[in-house]
């Protein structure tokens, strides 16, 4: 993987109702580095499920939430939604924030108006239709590292070799005076 990229990201889901993909989505989460992970008015069992082979609830901060009043998120951290309506930005133009939680709906439904409008935006992944909620977290977090980290360009033609990822230039070194 490339450098750290700064920031965090915690994943979520409202009204799960497809607990096997919840657990894909989990999975997945972590192995991108979620820094938590929640849900909304969701049950959720890894055991039940046994999809999350990585067990994330005991590896990473997870947290249950009754409602969407209750749903609480870092200071600084932006509610990004995931869903698929004409309102949406799609997902190539959009820009990553640095500390994010997205979060996704139930495959048979969408995000309630709550979370909607707590939102700071919602994002698409531009498809002929609705994703499940596994493939579409994928989605969304692989665009993520791939804007946010440091990767380098991909090469203009199919048979060249990419170009190296960017040095990060601090600038110059700042010497401070002792104020004996």
């Amino acid at each position: 993987m490339a450098e750290k990229i700064r920031g965090y990201f915690g994943v979520g889901i409202e009204n799960s109702s497809k607990q096997m993909n919840a657990g894909n989505l989990f999975r997945t989460a972590h192995a991108f580095g979620a820094a938590f992970l929640f849900t909304i008015n969701a049950e959720y069992s890894v055991k039940k499920v046994k999809s999350d082979t990585s067990i994330a609830p005991k590896n990473i901060p997870w947290y249950d939430f009754k409602s969407q009043q209750d749903l609480k998120i870092p200071r600084g951290c932006s509610l990004i939604g995931v869903e698929f309506n004409d309102e949406s930005i799609e997902l190539p133009v959009f820009r990553h924030p640095s500390n994010a939680a997205y979060i996704f709906g139930p495959e048979l439904g969408s995000l309630s108006q709550e979370i909607l409008d707590r939102c700071i935006q919602v994002v698409k992944i531009p498809s002929n239709f609705s994703l499940n909620v596994a493939t579409a977290g994928a989605i969304i977090l692989y665009d993520r590292i791939r804007i946010l980290g440091n990767f380098g360009e991909r090469p203009i033609g199919s048979i060249e070799n990419p170009l190296p990822p960017l040095k990060h230039v601090h600038g110059e070194t700042i010497r401070r005076k002792n104020k004996n």
